[in-house]
């Protein structure tokens, strides 16, 4: 898988599935969010078959987030 990122897809009842998400796929998530039914998402553990109508929120991480210390000279 290309350059991907973390991704949390949250549903009503509160369910969330976190996975890392091509940036093409994530695109094309975003753009069947409106559409709605079912929708195959490629991770790279696998491919999630996600009913669209039932997503309450699409959490995308920060490219920037960095875990440690940095000096900043």
């Amino acid at each position: 898988m290309a350059s991907a990122q973390r991704v949390e897809i949250g549903f009503e009842g509160g369910q969330v599935i976190s996975a890392r998400i091509a940036d093409e796929d994530l695109k094309d998530l975003r753009k069947q969010l409106e559409k709605g039914g079912w929708h195959d998402v490629h991770t790279e553990d696998g491919v999630l078959a996600i009913y669209l109508g039932k997503v309450a929120f699409l959490r995308i991480e920060s490219p920037d987030h960095r875990v440690g210390f940095s000096s900043n000279d």
